[in-house]
Formats: structure tokens, sequence, C-alpha cells
């Protein structure tokens, strides 16, 4: 494929956005839909008979199946994105089927002041019929007869197909989100009983000191806020955090969380923490439709289908990948050096704890290498030396535990290779005994030090001037973030209260944060739950020194990388023009 060939493709996979602009109707003229149709249309590109979709664009670049649906530019809200200048505009029926604004001079957004507002919403055109809407899917011309933008594809979709895409359009249309009233925007926050208390206290003091800072900001002082129009729309509603503490075992969970909402119906759930187990919590998110926003948590957790839950790092889970990544490199080492010999991995965890899940994941990162896996799970009041008796000078050690038993160290003599969890073992902090850090490399999945300090210096200083002790840099670091990338994002949705477009926005908003705290670089994309995907395996730069010094380069394991054959979402070159009808 030439360059330019290359190119084209690449601005064909967003040209639907261009059509979407002026369609759905409000006559119903074509063939009944099948129930889940226009849905798969929209989402997978794949038409009612189970085919892929098929498009052309410039009579020249054929598109198919996933890199032809609908979602890749619209988003699953339909509510459209915005990346740098160019602005993709929303394809519900409210939207679409507004009528004409009769302002000439008022922009796109004329006076629609009966919606929401939207970057990018037309209002000043006459809406679309299904008949006018057919004709510019296929043929690219819109209702007045004019040749949309060259970027518009041209759709290979029969009327039932049709019909299914337009209904489904109309069924994406948003209701008020619950949560949100005319004055006040509700917000959770959810702790598990297993969570540290140390790590409570610090998460709530930043969550608390956040919403009063934010309820005592005038109406205006957002940057965001400075145009006319969008401060049209714009109702400055106070923010107010209700704390869901969990109780009891982790099957009651999902029950205590479905009151909760019944009883105080939230918008979104922010930050948030966790001990050992997340599952119910992130499966009541998803099973209600409720953002969760980076919560503190050690084992996050994604399926496939996954949308409402996002994470800043994948925990122990990566820890897990880039200490399996590097055995495996050890391996391969030539003969003769230290760690070629290594033929087994001998892991010790708490039972229950974070560990678990940890060791899991790595036995799996091993499955079909040259090496066996022994996991080693220590029960309530069993020492570590005793899971230590008989590590063979040939096995490498991964410790999956806390600071209290990383201390019980002390009296045992290391083997030749460690690998130490540094989330659950505190990081620079970890108090492994000088004879191990000669030894031993911790899983550090943040920044080094030197690399984050400006960073999360600027949340400090925040901490400091509110007089809120910093009990735990780390989880009070990502609780700020969070609260800040919140919003962030709420003063570019202005009055637009929609869950969907409430993740859409975070996720296009991460890649432009500056102050990222203890990551270095923030993104999601297609299917990504997690913001850091990488990490180092650092060691201890003196035994008596607290300074980690990095043992290799930033890693992202393999599994942690965007799926090249996934489709691309919503991710447009800031570099491409948006073409549209060539008149408005």
């Amino acid at each position: 494929m030439t360059a330019r060939s290359h190119t084209a493709h690449t601005l064909a996979r967003c040209a639907f956005v261009l059509f979407a602009a002026f369609f759905v109707s409000t006559t119903p003229t074509l063939a009944a839909p099948l129930a889940d149709a226009g849905e798969a249309i929209y989402q997978r590109g794949i038409a009612g008979s189970g085919e892929p979709v098929e498009a052309m664009h410039d009579g020249a670049v054929r598109m198919r199946g996933a890199e032809a649906a609908c979602v890749n530019c619209h988003r699953r809200s339909g509510l459209g994105a915005r990346e740098g200048n160019n602005l993709i505009p929303p394809i519900t029926g409210e939207y679409l089927t507004h009528a004409r604004t009769r302002d000439p001079n008022a922009g796109d957004a004329g006076d629609a002041s009966d919606i929401p507002f939207i970057d990018g919403m037309r209002t000043a055109r006459d809406p679309y019929t299904d008949a006018t809407l057919a004709r510019a899917i296929r043929d690219g011309v819109d209702p007045n007869g004019r040749q949309l933008g060259y970027l518009m594809p041209q759709f290979a979709l029969n009327d039932a197909d049709m019909a299914a895409l337009i209904a489904y359009l109309k069924r994406l249309d948003h209701a008020r989100a619950p949560g949100v009233a005319d004055t006040t925007l509700h917000f959770a926050t959810i702790i598990t009983p297993d969570a540290d208390p140390v790590k409570r206290r610090g998460m709530l003091a930043v969550l608390e000191q956040y919403f009063a800072d934010k309820n005592a900001t005038p109406l205006g002082a957002t940057p965001a806020l400075r145009s006319s129009r969008k401060m049209m729309f714009m109702v400055n509603r106070r923010w107010e955090l209700h704390v869901w503490e969990l109780h009891g075992p982790p099957s009651t969970w999902q029950a205590q969380l479905v009151e909760d909402m019944a009883r105080q119906p939230v918008f979104a759930i922010l930050s948030g923490l966790g001990g050992s187990n997340w599952a119910p919590v992130h499966d009541f998110c998803e099973a209600q439709r409720v953002p969760c926003l980076f919560p503190n948590v050690e084992v996050p957790v994604t399926s496939p289908g996954d949308f409402y839950s996002l994470y800043f790092s994948k925990g122990v889970l990566l820890e897990a990948e880039l200490i399996a990544q590097r055995i495996v490199d050890e391996a391969h080492d030539p003969p003769g050096t230290p760690h070629h010999t290594a033929t087994r991995v001998r892991q010790i965890y708490r039972k229950g704890d974070s560990g678990e899940a940890a060791a899991g994941a790595l036995a799996a990162a091993l499955k079909g290498k040259p090496f066996e896996v022994a996991n080693v799970a220590l029960a309530p009041g069993e020492s570590v030396a005793h899971a230590l008796r008989g590590v063979a000078a040939g096995e490498v050690l991964v410790l999956w535990l806390r600071p209290n038993d990383i201390e019980a160290l002390r009296g045992s003599p290391p083997p030749p290779r460690v690998f130490v969890s540094g989330l659950m073992g505190g990081l620079d902090h970890a108090p492994l005994p000088e004879r191990w850090r000669n030894v031993a490399s911790l899983a550090y999945p943040v920044d080094l030090p030197d690399g984050r300090r400006v960073r999360v210096d600027y949340a400090f200083g925040w901490f400091a001037i509110r007089r809120i002790p910093v009990v735990d840099e780390r989880v009070q670091v990502d609780t700020w973030l969070a609260c800040g990338l919140l919003a962030e994002t709420l003063s570019h949705l202005v009055d637009a209260f929609v869950r969907d477009y409430l993740v859409e926005r975070v996720d296009d908003m991460l890649e432009h944060r500056v102050l990222t705290g203890f990551y270095p670089r923030l993104s999601l994309a297609t299917g990504q739950h997690y913001a850091s995907k990488g990490g180092y395996i650092v060691r201890f730069a003196q035994p008596d020194s607290s300074r980690v010094v990095a043992d290799g380069p930033w890693t992202v394991p393999q599994s942690a990388s965007p799926s090249p054959t996934a489709a691309p979402i919503a991710k447009l070159d800031t570099h491409l023009p948006l073409a549209d009808s060539k008149a408005r």
C-alpha cells in the first residue's frame, strides 16, 4: 500500500462521521428492523445477515466489517468526540431530528437551548428524513442534493439494515442520567471491608477537601467555560460525595450497592478503595452502567465487553507480567551468567491477599515456558521463614508479601535471585533486609522517583496548603489525580450529563494530561481499561539506601499492548481535516 493510499484508508475510517451530522428521520418509510441488527451495524459493522458491512471511499478504498462500524468515530454514546480542532458531531435522534434553528448568525448550535450542548452539534440545518438519510449513506448526498465531503464513504446497506440502523440511532437518545439534579451532581466512592484503614483515611481526606474546594469555586473560573455559547448552557452544580462502605462477605456486596444506588442515585463512582477483591464492585458498575473512575485497587478487573470501569494501572497483575517477562529474558542470557540455569519459580503469598491473584497471573504468563512454578500460600500465623525452607540455588523466588512479612526475612539467607512486589511491599520503602537488597529486584509499575518528582510535588503542595496529612503517597496522589480528571472532563461535558459520554471524554482527556502523578504517561484506546501500561524492574542502589534505580528500560508487557487487529475507535489524527457538506 502506498503512503497516499494508506492515508486515504485512515481517513476513510472516520469518514462515517461526516454523514452522521445529517441523519435520522421523523417519518419511518423503511421495513421494520430486526431487534438487534442496528446495534450490530453500529457497534461491530455486521449486517443483519451476519455478513460484514461494506463501504467504499472515494471509489477506491474499501471498508469492511469492524473498520466500517459507526462506533469507530461516533463512540458508544453516539455523542461524538473532539480530537484537537476536529469535532465529530453527535448522531443521536434528538440532535439529528432537531428543527432547524432560525438565527442564521447563531452558529452550528443555533438557539437549540432545549437539548444539551455538545461541541460539534449542528442544528442550523434541516433535519433528515429516513429517505434522505438513506440517500446520504448510500450516495453521499445531503437532503438538499449537495455532495457530502470527500471523506464520506458510500455504504452498501439494504432497506432492512438501513431501517435497523436508523431505529438504533433513535434509541441512542439519552434521558437525564441518575444522580444529576438541577443544582447538584451526586458521586459516590466505595470502600470494601478489607481496605487498609490508613489508606482509607488518606483517600477520604483528599476527596472531601477536593469536593469542598470545588463547591467553593465560582462559575467562570474554569478556562473551558470562557466560550459564551458554553456559558449559556452551563449550570454551576454542586458536587456531593456519598461514601458507600461495604460490610460482610463479598457475595453480599452487589446487593448492598444496589440498595445504596436506589437510596441515592449517583452519576459516577469516583476513586474508591479495595483490598484483595474488587470484582463484585466492578461487576456492579458494569451491570448498572455507572462509570467507576480510577479506584485504588491492587487487583483490578476486566472482561470482554467491559466499558464503565477505568483504572490507572493493572496493579499486581502488571507486576506479574513484568516479572514473568524478566524471568524469561534472563533464561536466555549467555551460559555462565547468574540466572541462566534457573528452571524453577517459587512464589510465596498470603492466602486471600492480592498476591494470590498475582501469583496466578505470573503462572499463567509462564505457561508453556521451560519453568516449573511452585506456589506457597501462607496460612494466617504461618511464618515466611517456613516457606523459604528448601529453596534451591537454581530457583527464582517471587515474593508477594506485605511489609511485615518482608521485615521477617531478616533472619533468613536470600537465594541468588529474588523478585518482590513493589506495590504490596511499599515501593521505595519496602523494608528489605540489607542482605536481600543485594540480590532482590522490585516490580515497579510507576515512574522512577526522579521522573515523577515534579508531577507529584504539585499534589503534595496541594496537600500541604490544605493541611492534609500524607499517610500513603500513591493512594492520595492517585485520588487527587482522579478528582482533577473528573473536574476537567465535566467542564467539557457542559450540560451533557450522559454516563457513556463521561467515560468517552475521560478517555480523550487522558492523553493531553500534563500532571500524571506517579505515571509517566496516561492513555486509553479501544478496549483498554488501564491508563498506564508499563513499569520497571528496579533494584536498590545501595544495601543501606532506599534509593532505587532502573534495572532496564520502561517496559510494556506484550499482553498490555493494544491488539494490532483491534478496530480503531475515535482516536483521530489531529492533522486530519474533517470534511462536511460543501455548503451548510
